[in-house]
């Protein structure tokens, strides 16, 4: 049995370990890094997953962004820890953390990522949006949780004010 919750500040350095161990050296030198340096994680969406013995077994973070003036939550990263993969936490973790953004009032969420697995989530290839260099611009998707939630919504992704 899982538990998830939201992220507090005494998850954090654990869930950067799970991040650590999930993902390649030089992770902190992506692109996406930039728009969260000196930016905490959005507090309530930014979730971990722990066993019955509170064992980390996954978190998923989202970060408050800019795209063009407009607002957005930038997501990820999600990690699973090795010995969880394969029985659906991760989308268990999108789902839940996706449900309380919409439900939260927010209007749309962007994410660096393959098409074909955030796909099933809703998530689209956004033209337009911007992510700072170097970022493949065919990996930049977006899910908005109202029609033409990003329509319009173009430019430049910046750190959140």
């Amino acid at each position: 049995m899982l538990e998830l919750r939201p992220e507090t500040e005494e998850d954090w350095w654990e869930v950067e370990a799970l991040y650590d161990l999930c993902f390649a050296p030089g992770r902190e030198a992506l692109s996406s890094y930039r728009l969260r340096d000196g930016v905490p994680p959005v507090a309530g969406l930014s979730t971990v997953a722990r066993d019955d013995d509170g064992i980390l077994a996954g978190a998923i973070r989202y970060w408050p962004v800019r795209v063009g003036g407009h607002e957005a939550m930038l997501l990820g990263p999600i990690a699973v820890h090795p010995t969880r993969q394969g029985e659906g936490l991760g989308g268990f973790l999108m789902r839940s953390s996706l449900e309380a953004a919409r439900d939260g009032g927010c209007p749309r969420v962007m994410l660096v990522g393959d098409a074909p697995y955030y796909g099933r989530f809703g998530f689209r290839r956004l033209n337009g949006v911007e992510m700072p260099p170097p970022t493949n611009p065919e990996r930049v998707l977006g899910l908005g949780f109202a029609p033409g939630a990003w329509d319009g919504v173009t430019g430049k992704v910046t750190r959140a004010a």
